[in-house]
């Protein structure tokens, strides 16, 4: 644990609580692409088999749970709430999701740490992370309509995987053979995907305007 990882996962989990805020409290999920919280539940159910049976932490096991509750609590209700679900849009959430699934899986099952069902899971979701965003952004440019709440959860969730490549180069000057390929070039990935989205929420937030993505 180190400054970097623990930014990281504070602001991962900033940016569910503004999302569970959104939902709960506006009962509205517009703008939220159904399509990655879907991929974003998936990824934390197969990251996060070991959770009943290799205990690292506290810490770390809570925030584990913390992570899967959520990201199907936020499916469900974006699913199955009788008001939230009214408000999702889903004339322009119309990404395949499922498309992004197969590669990834098939990516894992070639390139993993160690060829066994857990670790081939582990670097799956790692591959799914990556582009999980994806519907998300693909929606955001469609619509053009992106309230506060939703920029931020966004931003946060850049931010959170900006502090993780921190957290990596930390521990790669300060860990002797700290060295974790899989986790570099997809974070490298998914931090690209989300360059876009940063310059025009700086941008917004420095002029002052609302925030739109071009089309």
């Amino acid at each position: 644990m180190n400054v970097f990882r623990l930014a990281g996962d504070m602001t991962h989990l900033l940016s569910v609580v503004v999302l569970l805020l959104k939902i709960h409290t506006i009962k509205s999920c517009a703008g939220i692409s159904l399509k990655t919280q879907e991929l974003y539940a998936l990824v934390f159910a197969a990251r996060y088999l070991d959770l009943f049976v290799h205990f690292v932490s506290l810490y770390n096991t809570v925030m584990k749970l913390v992570f899967l509750a959520s990201s199907f609590s936020i499916v469900w209700y974006m699913r199955k709430h009788k008001i939230v679900r009214r408000t999702y849009d889903k004339d322009h959430d119309t990404f395949r999701h499922y498309f992004l699934v197969l590669p990834c899986l098939l990516l894992a099952l070639l390139i993993n740490e160690k060829f066994t069902f857990r670790e081939v899971m582990w670097a799956f979701s790692i591959y799914l992370e990556a582009v999980a965003i994806f519907p998300q952004l693909v929606l955001l440019q469609r619509t053009r309509n992106i309230d506060n709440l939703t920029g931020q959860y966004v931003f946060f969730l850049g931010a959170y995987r900006v502090l993780y490549i921190l957290n990596w180069i930390y521990r790669y000057f300060t860990e002797p053979h700290f060295v974790h390929w899989i986790s570099w070039v997809a974070g490298i990935v998914q931090t690209l995907l989300y360059a876009d989205f940063f310059y025009y929420y700086i941008m917004s937030w420095k002029n002052n305007v609302k925030l739109e993505l071009p089309a």
